[in-house]
Formats: structure tokens, C-alpha cells, sequence
């Protein structure tokens, strides 16, 4: 299957491109350097679809976005 077919996958690789960057840094550092990026720089409907997966079990994340969704900003529906 496409990325195209499957609207979150993108949004997992993205996620998981981050969170490889940040796996390199010290790991409290990775949580926050990776929380910070996704609150700054993704629109919220981006981070609604992200929680969408957290919520459902985040499969295909990185364990560093599992550890640092407590401090990404949820989304008003």
C-alpha cells in the first residue's frame, strides 16, 4: 500500500524521522526536543491524526513519540 492510500502513514514516517534525529541526544532531551518540534511546527489537524494513532496504540511509532506524547499539545476537536 501507498503513502497516499493510508492518510497516517505519512504522518508516521514523519513523526519517526524526528524521533531517530532525537534518539541521538540524551533521552529526557530526545522527549522534549521532539514534543517542542511537533507542538511548534505541526498544524493541529496534523496532531489530532497523531493522537488519533496514539490513542488507537501508536503501531508503526518510535518509542520516543510514545514517551513524548504526554507533552504534545492535544487538539481541540
Amino acid at each position: 500500500m501507498s503513502l497516499e492510500t493510508r492518510p497516517h502513514d505519512k504522518l508516521i514516517v514523519m513523526a519517526n524521522q524526528i524521533a531517530k534525529f532525537m534518539e541521538s541526544k540524551p533521552h529526557a532531551e530526545g522527549i522534549e526536543g521532539l514534543s517542542s518540534h511537533i507542538n511548534d511546527f505541526w498544524e493541529p489537524r496534523m496532531r489530532r491524526q497523531l493522537f488519533e494513532m496514539l490513542d488507537a496504540g501508536g503501531a508503526g511509532l518510535r518509542p520516543l513519540v510514545l514517551d513524548a506524547a504526554p507533552l504534545i499539545r492535544r487538539p481541540k476537536p
